[in-house]
């Protein structure tokens, strides 16, 4: 029965992501974890392989319409994979706890349904999904772009996101990518970003592939009816919706790793692994 509701949830992220597009990936690493039983390190890696191979689903018909910049890609991911694959790293240090890298990803979703909240309340809806973020000022803006994909990495390698909602701002802003592609061109980096911090984290730690490969293939289908539904349900009533499960799945983290907070408690016997029972 677990294993059930684990794909049965694994056909909704599919699902989420055939409606809006992206997003739906962040919700790989609670069902892991709290539904599935998997522990945080091993299901932030399997989360990584998820990603990725979503990312290279929604790539290919970008690359069709010729909707990538491989100079960009280049440039910005190869910043974005140092950091991602330094992230790993880090990750596997005895000294990170599960929690930490638990409450850090609540946090980014907190932030993420905010973002989502936010557009989605605006009336009349704004058609630039930058107006949430603040004009750059720099002379210098490669450097800038470089800095940031080396922190948007090195956040994907602790804890499994993609980065999408920051590779794209920056791609836009700094790069002077039109938006078009800048969302194709993201795909591309979080996809060799995905790569590289499964590659950090390999050896590391324990991996159950035939349960990467069933959600994989379960949250595949699920991107089909999605798409299907996507063009009978507006696209800010979809955010607004999807930013408020959001921010209900991060306050459920929160809750779970809440033991985190008593710094009495010494950080070897924390545990984050709450399995839902049927």
């Amino acid at each position: 029965m677990q294993w059930i509701v684990g794909l049965v949830m694994a056909g909704g992220i599919g699902l989420s992501l055939g409606l809006m597009g992206g997003g739906g990936s962040v919700l790989a690493l609670p069902v892991l974890v709290y539904v599935m039983g998997v522990s945080p390190k091993s299901a932030i890696a399997m989360t990584l392989v998820i990603v990725g191979t979503v990312s290279l689903l929604g790539l290919i018909p970008h690359w069709r319409a010729g909707n990538v910049n491989l100079k960009t890609a280049l440039v910005f991911g190869s910043a974005t994979m140092v950091g991602t694959f330094t992230g790993a790293k880090i990750a596997t240090l005895p000294v990170v706890s599960e929690s930490f890298q638990m409450l850090l990803f609540a946090v980014v979703m907190l932030l993420a349904a905010g973002f989502m909240i936010y557009r989605s309340a605006q009336n009349p809806p704004s058609a630039d999904p930058l107006t949430l973020y603040p004009k750059p000022v720099c002379k210098y803006c490669w450097l800038w772009l470089l800095s940031e994909g080396l922190g948007v990495g090195i956040l994907t390698g602790l804890v499994g996101v993609g980065g999408g909602f920051a590779i794209v701002p920056a791609l836009v802003l700094l790069a002077k990518v039109p938006m078009k592609q800048s969302i194709g061109t993201s795909l591309l980096i979080i996809m060799a970003n995905s790569v590289t911090g499964f590659l950090g984290y390999l050896g590391h730690v324990e991996l159950d592939w035939h349960l990467m490969i069933s959600f994989i293939f379960v949250a595949s289908l699920g991107t089909i009816p999605g798409a299907y539904l996507a063009q009978f349900v507006p696209a800010q009533k979809l955010q607004k919706i999807f930013g408020y499960f959001l921010l209900m799945v991060a306050t459920f983290v929160l809750v779970q790793n809440r033991q985190s907070f008593h710094l009495s408690q010494p950080s070897g016997e924390r545990t984050v692994q709450t399995t839902i029972q049927p």
